[in-house]
């Protein structure tokens, strides 16, 4: 009898433990899925103040030009990068190149490079990425001497 209570109060701890072990996990990605939700709404929400900017027949040269920035650099080569890309083609304002993390598996119109290679000097870097502007920005900072600056500012700025 005494086996058989110890076998059972053993199973009841096991039970305990792995459903601990499997409520942490389900916590932890539902942590995951919510901060992948916000940062796509933070992207939608900048790219809807984009649409509205073109809406207002603005273009973002304009607030680069009012700035002093002509030759600038982008950090964040997805879609935001990309579209900023094309925004500024056949304007005065020249993209020096993209900085990605993901440098070497990034296509696109200009030379991409990571935060490890010897960044050439321009007069601004604009950050894409939103969701990590601060601790983006920081690196960028210790790393090259211009205005870095967020491109959710410049749509709201232009």
């Amino acid at each position: 009898m005494k086996k058989a209570g110890i076998s059972l109060v053993s199973a009841l701890i096991g039970a305990a433990a792995g459903a601990g072990v499997a409520g942490k996990a389900v916590i932890g990605e539902k942590e995951k899925v919510k901060a992948m939700s916000d940062k796509h709404l933070a992207l939608f929400l900048m790219m809807n103040q984009w649409v509205k900017v073109k809406q207002e027949g603005k273009n973002l040269s304009a607030y680069f030009k009012k700035n002093g920035y002509q030759r600038i650099a982008i950090y964040g080569m997805s879609y935001a990068g990309e579209t900023l890309v094309d925004e500024l083609k056949d304007t005065e304002i020249k993209v020096a190149y993209g900085i990605d993390k993901k440098a070497d598996s990034v296509y696109s119109d200009v030379g991409i490079c990571s935060m490890e290679d010897n960044l050439e000097e321009v007069d601004a870097v604009v950050v894409t990425a939103i969701t990590f502007f601060d601790e983006i920005a920081q690196k960028l900072s210790d790393i090259i001497d211009c205005p870095i600056i967020s491109l959710e500012d410049v749509l709201y700025e232009v």
